[in-house]
């Protein structure tokens, strides 16, 4: 653009695009089994498509170091005894389940996104013989008519 020279105002602009909109065709189907084990009863089935984790979520859970079992013996073991371990054996369900549930997940995007990326670089290859195309014709163009 040299000083003085006028640009057009109806430029033929696309609009930019939310990224998060973009629908890549992925040929990716789960095993139906891995997204019931990946979703949570009564809720709707786990998509891989929309779940994104944080960075949080994704970091490895620190290494804690196990008390050493206590022994208690058969004559303090009371009601409240038993009450309290099997509301601890219930907990420790509930925390492997969570985490079983939450790995299954993970493990599922990481396909899902594995795949996608693999269809983004294809898309990307050819976008870009096509531009190398589209760059050789407008190069025979302007060497037959002059710059445009």
């Amino acid at each position: 653009v040299s000083v003085g020279q006028i640009l057009p105002t109806n430029r033929n602009t696309p609009s930019p695009i939310d990224p998060e909109t973009i629908q890549v065709p992925v040929g990716y189907e789960p095993d139906p089994a891995d997204l019931a084990l990946s979703s949570i009863p009564g809720q709707e089935m786990f998509d891989p498509r929309k779940r994104k984790f944080s960075e949080e979520e994704l970091k490895p859970q620190p290494m804690i170091k196990k008390a050493r079992k206590v022994f208690i013996p058969d004559d303090l073991k009371d009601d409240k005894y038993w009450a309290r371990r099997r509301k601890n054996n219930m907990a420790a369900k509930r925390s492997r389940d969570a985490r079983r549930l939450k790995e299954n997940q993970i493990a599922i995007r990481a396909s899902f996104l594995e795949k996608e990326n693999s269809a983004l670089r294809q898309e990307v290859a050819d976008l870009r013989k096509e531009l190398g195309k589209c760059k050789n014709v407008l190069a025979k163009y302007e060497a037959r008519h002059g710059p445009l």
